[in-house]
């Protein structure tokens, strides 16, 4: 069986209902083990464990969260070299951009090697004042599908064989 790992984090909801959604989606393939876990918790041992990989994380200050960027400091030396050419997927829930954190995270997936099955899904809420920026966020039901399908998709490629 294959294993895919979800790692994210969320500030105001959004980012954690676009990794369930795609989670969601991932499930619907029952050769795929799936994994959902938050950035804080997630160690080493979980990448060398996993088949691939879906990094979900809100931008903040024009950047991936900092318990996301935590999550890859923890874990990027004790995984180097030894994920090369696994699959990867990215979610990120932004206010308007979402480009940065985009960028940052394939800058480390290049740097582990990992192989991109798909552009980042950059979901954009139009939060633009400091109160819709801390509200909570609800995520509409065509982008949370958007959101299904990139799981399935990367769970499908997982259990085909095709990642």
């Amino acid at each position: 069986m294959k294993s895919l790992l979800i790692v994210h984090h969320s500030i105001t909801g959004g980012t954690l209902q676009m990794a369930q959604a795609a989670a969601a989606g991932a499930r619907h393939q029952p050769a795929v083990a799936v994994r959902l876990e938050r950035a804080a918790g997630t160690q080493a041992q979980a990448l060398l464990e996993s088949d691939g990989y879906l990094f979900a994380t809100p931008e903040s200050l024009a950047a991936m969260s900092g318990l996301m960027k935590d999550f890859f400091d923890r874990t990027y030396y004790a995984v180097l070299d030894r994920i090369q050419g696994r699959p990867y997927a990215i979610l990120i829930c932004a206010g308007s951009d979402g480009s940065n954190a985009v960028r940052q995270i394939e800058r480390i997936a290049a740097g582990w090697r990992l192989r991109s099955i798909a552009p980042p899904l950059i979901i954009r809420t139009q939060a633009q004042t400091p109160e819709a920026i801390l509200a909570p966020k609800r995520i509409g039901a065509a982008d949370l599908a958007r959101c299904e399908e990139l799981g399935a998709t990367l769970a499908a490629g997982l259990a085909l064989g095709i990642f």
